[in-house]
């Protein structure tokens, strides 16, 4: 019977403890018809991030998205509940690890540009990271869609605070902390200002990195609805703004019937002042309903304000029960399987 080299007994113990405090990374791409361009999306991830995971979330695709996926090597699981935002919530659900990367599967984001976007991440222990788009084609992003998102990234700053200029960038990183906090409502592309909104919302450290934004490869088409979609958007950053800003929401209200009750009003009070009688009844019944309108959507801000105020800090205190984002010491671990595990000399050394 041998014994057993002390040395390579503790190289191995060393090695499973660095291996064990290296962050983990799990690649989401999430996808819906996109056979012409997922094995590429894939490919690229894996010299990117050789030592990630890749996941690839089929959303009921019609063609072979989910067999090229295979083929390049991802770990593909099938999502029958169509919309972007009902992919991502399953995903965030299923998939355990230390650092998401968020990314679509229409090869249209740099993904060489993702060990970057961690390494940001982990040095400044960052939440989330927005991958903003830098347009290098008119095809790429179209001036339709360069409209509107500056006008909803202009609505929700005005809301929430002025921290991104591209609130529906499909490309982001993650931490766990972010991830398991994260309620995620949203059934189709309003996800993204969902994502934007709970960042803000928890104050959480975020920062914004401008990254190259391609034309999709030839075989691939836009699953966005510029109108419908749009309007989608819309309706959810209104629905945040009531639920998450609920004063400012129900009080801009309350002015708008104060300030045409007020309008309506003048004329009778000069008329009363004058004759000592009040000739248009209606006109006053209405400013009274107007009044009282306003009263109480005043006064249902005032109770909602506390109410959200109450939830913020328990999705605040959740959110600090889970684990910060891992930090500089084991990035190189989170981003390539290539360096050597450290001699116990030098680990002696470094204790």
């Amino acid at each position: 019977m041998t014994q057993e080299n002390p040395v390579h007994a503790q190289q191995a113990a060393i090695a499973a403890t660095w291996q064990a405090t290296a962050p983990s990374v799990a690649v989401l791409l999430p996808c819906y018809n996109e056979e012409a361009a997922i094995g590429q999306v894939v490919r690229d991830f894996r010299t990117a991030l050789p030592s990630a995971r890749i996941y690839v979330y089929d959303n009921a695709s019609s063609d072979r998205t989910a067999a090229v996926a295979r083929e390049a090597g991802a770990n593909v699981i099938c999502e029958k509940l169509r919309g972007k935002g009902n992919v991502v919530r399953r995903m965030f659900a299923d998939v355990e690890a230390d650092i998401y990367v968020l990314a679509d599967g229409d090869d249209t984001y740099d993904a060489a540009a993702a060990p970057g976007l961690i390494k940001q991440l982990c040095q400044e222990q960052l939440d989330m990271v927005n991958a903003a788009r830098i347009n290098t084609s008119d095809e790429a992003y179209r001036p339709g869609h360069q409209f509107g998102n500056w006008l909803f990234t202009t609505m929700v700053s005005s809301l929430f605070g002025k921290r991104f200029s591209d609130i529906l960038s499909g490309y982001r990183i993650f931490s766990r902390r972010f991830v398991k906090s994260f309620p995620a409502l949203a059934t189709g592309f309003e996800i993204e200002t969902e994502l934007t909104v709970h960042a803000l919302e928890l104050r959480m450290p975020v920062a914004e990195i401008a990254t190259p934004y391609k034309e999709r490869p030839e075989g691939s088409e836009s699953k966005l609805n510029t109108f419908r979609d749009g309007f989608r958007i819309l309706k959810t950053i209104v629905r945040l703004a009531k639920d998450e800003r609920p004063l400012a929401f129900f009080s801009t209200g309350a002015a708008v019937l104060a300030a045409i009750a007020l309008g309506l009003s003048i004329p009778l009070f000069l008329t009363y002042f004058e004759t000592g009688l009040v000739p248009r009844l209606p006109t006053a019944v209405l400013v009274c309903a107007l009044m009282l309108s306003a009263s109480l959507g005043l006064a249902c801000g005032l109770i909602l304000d506390s109410v959200s105020l109450s939830r913020r800090e328990m999705k605040r205190l959740h959110y600090l029960t889970l684990p910060a984002p891992p930090g500089a010491v084991s990035l190189s671990h989170a981003i390539t399987s290539d360096e050597p595990v450290p001699s116990p000399k030098s680990a002696r050394k470094s204790a």
